[in-house]
């Protein structure tokens, strides 16, 4: 079996387990193999934690879940130092905390203080972890998926944009229509039905089915060699840049955006590029699988004008506005 069968297996075992949300599992999919973290943003009962859970379930991975609240301490999510005394001898060790996983669910990300959400800053970046002098290590499958609640905004600590622009792609789950919603129904009613004959078989021990890490790794592979023409470059760096000097792209632009994205806007989408052509079955990027992604790369790294505020301009709007000024040279 391919690294690409292997994925699109994947993508269906989630399919099976989330009802309705397409587009969500193709961006959480997307940031998997683009070994990147998300950002997942959507109202309570929308299935931000379970589509995660799906992905966590279905892959060969370690799970690990933290709930981020005020009172949370950066120790409670990096691991520390612990004192061991014996008979003989007493030292220090490393107690690992959470972020020690595959796949680290930081639900409600922004309930929990800034030193705290800052803990996840290193390891989101750099893949490691800084405890009294020492570098800790984290497995080479690693990324962070956090989910926050856009409504619900006391006693929260807004990301800063720093922060926000290390996450690789900002997802967004709506409400799923009436047809799809009756799925969800029975779904959930036959969840409760198969539990048990799940746990009687978790007794008996049998075989795990999930899918190998090592499909990740050659999917991921292969995606670094998917073509991308200078053209291509060209294009997904014209888009980036025009976030900067919006006013000479248009007028409208220019009233909505106050600060433009960064060049890891660019980076992420070269490797969100590459890796939808990919998923798509195709081994070269395409002026379409830059424009699938951009919404989920860019709305989160814009800060918007009070005037586009004011006129109830989202950042979708302007990345809209974006694809359709900025054209393919």
């Amino acid at each position: 079996m391919t690294a690409r069968d292997r994925i699109e297996e994947l993508r269906e075992r989630m399919g099976g387990a989330i009802i309705g949300q397409r587009d969500v599992i193709d961006r959480l999919v997307i940031g998997l193999l683009a070994n990147g973290n998300l950002l997942i943003e959507g109202l309570p009962g929308l299935a931000k934690t379970r589509a995660i859970k799906a992905l966590a379930r279905n892959l060969e991975a370690k799970f690990s879940r933290i709930q981020f609240t005020p009172d949370l301490l950066p120790a409670d999510v990096t691991g520390s130092e612990v004192y061991y005394q014996a008979a003989d001898k007493a030292e220090f060790r490393f107690e690992p905390g959470p972020i020690f996983a595959n796949i680290v669910l930081a639900d409600e990300i922004n309930r929990a203080p800034a030193k705290v959400q800052a803990a996840l800053l290193e390891a989101m970046e750099e893949r490691q972890v800084t405890i009294a002098g020492k570098t800790h290590r984290m497995e080479p499958l690693f990324m962070v998926m956090a989910t926050q609640n856009p409504v619900e905004q006391e006693g929260t600590y807004p990301l800063p944009e720093a922060q926000m622009d290390r996450f690789l792609m900002h997802v967004l789950i709506t409400y799923p229509p009436p047809e799809d919603e009756v799925e969800v129904i029975r779904l959930v009613r036959n969840e409760e039905i198969a539990a048990m004959a799940a746990e009687a078989q978790a007794a008996r021990g049998a075989a795990s089915s999930a899918i190998p890490q090592e499909a990740v790794f050659d999917a991921r592979r292969e995606i670094g060699a998917v073509y991308v023409s200078e053209a291509m470059e060209r294009y997904m760096a014209d888009l980036v840049g025009a976030t900067r000097t919006a006013k000479a792209v248009s007028d409208d632009l220019a009233r909505w955006i106050d600060i433009g994205a960064s060049p890891r806007a660019s980076i992420a989408l070269d490797k969100c590029g590459r890796t939808h052509a990919w998923l798509t079955g195709r081994d070269y990027v395409d002026p379409e699988d830059v424009r699938a992604v951009a919404p989920d790369v860019l709305r989160h790294r814009l800060s918007l004008t009070f005037e586009a505020q004011g006129e109830g301009v989202t950042p979708d709007t302007v990345v809209g506005e974006l694809l359709e000024r900025v054209a393919l040279t």
